[in-house]
């Protein structure tokens, strides 16, 4: 078992790959079992969550929320830098109404889920961007509706329904967040609690790979029926990653921030909270149909960045020759 578990911890970006492409195929050839999968995508999410907060140090999260520099660049990149981007971005498809709003949704949003997973993958600081979390929720909670509204028109955000929004939070973040704490506290105490913290981390790499599969095999056939019309947001989601890439390298580099909290804030800055939106696009009217495709159309295209980036942020943002690995 630990000769596997070393194994797919090599090779996880690949694999990852190999998860996007099963999942795409599997959606394409068989699209009938496309609304089983969407249904899979909450508790599939909650438990890979649920494995990645295990392997969060809880008792460390109070000092990291009290880390005044950190929260600030990333609050600063993901409220002030990223909407000024994506106003400009999104001028390119102000034309079409429901193109606008999903590009609007998706990336006015911070992740606040899985890019604790990525940015772990790539050395990032996990533990203070998981204490961000809370804050990034409510943030975008509170700001949607008014860039919205100046965006895009106020007829949108009076559309606009908050109750999904804030049932995925507490499905997709509170309740994991409960039960690794409740399992790490177990663990200090029972040999049982020991053994499932363990192997729930140890899955961390297969729980991804099914995410990434149920996620994109839920959604590819809507999204190839359209793919004319959602071929034009592409080339913005590529430029928004490498827009905001950059940004967030800078951001962390401003606030003298170590190699890892640099990368996180670069991850930060870079994933949207695509799948927590999706329930929020799906509940407009029937006039924006195309937008819940919009929103799974930025998945597809940030779940490759993800592998890539996983790849090579640590490249890119490294302690100098010489220095500790923190520094």
């Amino acid at each position: 078992m630990r000769a596997a578990i070393a194994w797919w911890e090599r090779h996880q970006v690949v694999l990852y790959l190999v998860a996007i492409m099963v999942g795409a195929a599997t959606g394409l050839l068989a699209p009938r079992l496309g609304p089983a999968l969407e249904l899979a995508i909450t508790p599939v999410l909650g438990v890979l969550l649920y494995a990645t907060f295990l392997g969060v140090p809880f008792a460390r999260i109070g000092g990291a929320f009290r880390d005044g520099r950190f929260l600030g660049a990333l609050l600063v990149v993901n409220f002030v830098l990223v909407p000024v981007v994506v106003f400009g971005l999104s001028r390119f498809v102000a034309g079409d109404q429901a193109l606008l709003v999903g590009v609007l949704l998706v990336l006015l949003t911070p992740c606040v889920d899985y890019v604790v997973v990525f940015a772990g993958l790539a050395g990032g600081a996990r533990d203070r961007l998981l204490a961000a979390t809370p804050l990034l929720m409510i943030l975008q909670i509170l700001l949607l509706p008014p860039y919205l509204w100046l965006m895009a028109g106020p007829e949108v955000a009076a559309a606009w329904d908050v109750r999904p929004f804030v049932e995925a939070f507490l499905l997709l973040i509170l309740l994991p967040l409960a039960l690794a704490t409740l399992t790490q506290l177990l663990a200090k105490r029972f040999r049982a609690g020991r053994a499932v913290e363990r192997g729930m981390l140890a899955l961390v790499v297969p729980l991804m790979m099914l995410t990434l599969a149920v996620v994109v095999g839920s959604q590819v056939f809507q999204v190839s029926g359209a793919l004319g019309q959602l071929l034009t947001v592409v080339p913005i989601f590529i430029a928004f990653v490498l827009v905001v890439a950059p940004l967030g390298a800078f951001a962390g580099r401003r606030a003298r921030l170590d190699v890892p909290g640099r990368r996180a804030i670069v991850f930060g800055a870079v994933t949207r909270n695509s799948l927590v939106v999706l329930p929020l696009a799906l509940s407009l009217p029937a006039s924006f149909a195309l937008t819940p495709l919009v929103v799974v159309t930025q998945t597809l295209v940030e779940l490759l960045a993800m592998v890539v980036m996983v790849a090579l942020v640590p490249r890119l943002i490294r302690a100098p020759v010489g220095s500790s690995a923190g520094a």
